[in-house]
């Protein structure tokens, strides 16, 4: 389990081997022989935030969480594995399930955005999109995408969605035609594993498979801004039959961040410091 900012990538040793060579040629390109003598600037180091933990809720621990999203007093959550798929209505503060709709065998079902009337959810490896009516959970139709489904949300103006590359992906919200997309860095360098998605104030929060942090990311650049470390978010004694940390829901009016995870007996209500960012703006959460 990684804790420290700088060891977020993951590095083979032909990667570290060729840093190494890049590193040793640029020593000698500025010394006394080069031109201009000016050294490669580094990257600059991502702040981690700190947090408080607010409330503690309820949390249905079958639930394997994909995705999760707060809209209208309610979670609404996208649950994982072969058999067990669904999208759900949970009441906040007991965590009953109150409406369901399970996914046919074949597929493992991943993030989970609202849009308008409507409900997105994407498929692990299925290449499959699904569109449901929020109030009902009537399936209205069906889309397909190239590689793999991981993560997905909004800003208002365009689906954002991870496949567990460096890269985030911008969609159609209407057409889910790809519009563009951005390369994710910490610190300079790659960063894969981008899971669970949530757009707060500008910023895209992002679950980092399998790591139990979530990094803030400027939509723009692709560059992370900060980092969170939830380690010792779950109580030593209940992390023996769960999985990874995964889920982040955010509601805008009310100014409150949940957290969760795969099979985690609580949902919990944090806030953070600082908050919001420099640059940060305000957002509502809705299209």
């Amino acid at each position: 389990m990684l804790t420290g900012a700088t060891q977020l990538p993951t590095f083979g040793c032909a990667r570290w081997l060729s840093l190494l060579l890049v590193l040793f040629a640029a020593s000698g390109a500025c010394g006394k022989d080069s031109p201009t003598g000016t050294a490669p600037v580094a990257a600059p180091k991502v702040p981690v935030l700190t947090w408080k933990l607010v409330n503690t809720f309820p949390h249905d621990v079958g639930a394997f969480t994909q995705g999760l999203l707060y809209r209208d007093g309610f979670i609404y959550e996208s649950t994982g594995l072969n058999g067990r798929s669904s999208v759900r209505k949970v009441v906040l503060e007991t965590g009953a399930v109150i409406q369901i709709h399970r996914l046919e065998q074949k597929f493992f079902a991943e993030g989970l955005a609202d849009w308008n009337d409507r409900l997105i959810q994407l498929s692990w490896r299925e290449n499959t999109g699904f569109v449901y009516d929020l109030n009902s959970f009537e399936e209205k139709r069906r889309f397909e995408y190239p590689g793999e489904g991981w993560g997905l949300t909004h800003d208002g103006k365009r689906l954002i969605m991870s496949d567990g590359t460096p890269r985030l992906r911008f969609l159609d919200p209407e057409t889910f035609a790809e519009t563009g997309s951005v390369d994710v860095t910490f610190e300079g360098q790659a960063l894969r594993g981008l899971n669970e998605l949530e757009y707060i104030d500008g910023k895209v929060f992002a679950n980092v498979w399998p790591q139990p942090h979530v990094v803030v990311i400027d939509p723009d650049s692709g560059r992370v801004a900060a980092r969170i470390d939830f380690s010792t978010l779950l109580p030593p004694e209940q992390r023996q039959r769960v999985d990874v940390l995964n889920g982040i829901a955010w509601d805008a009016e009310g100014r409150r961040l949940f957290v969760t995870g795969k099979l985690w007996p609580s949902l919990f209500e944090i806030k953070l410091d600082p908050w919001p960012l420099p640059g940060s703006k305000a957002s509502s959460g809705k299209p």
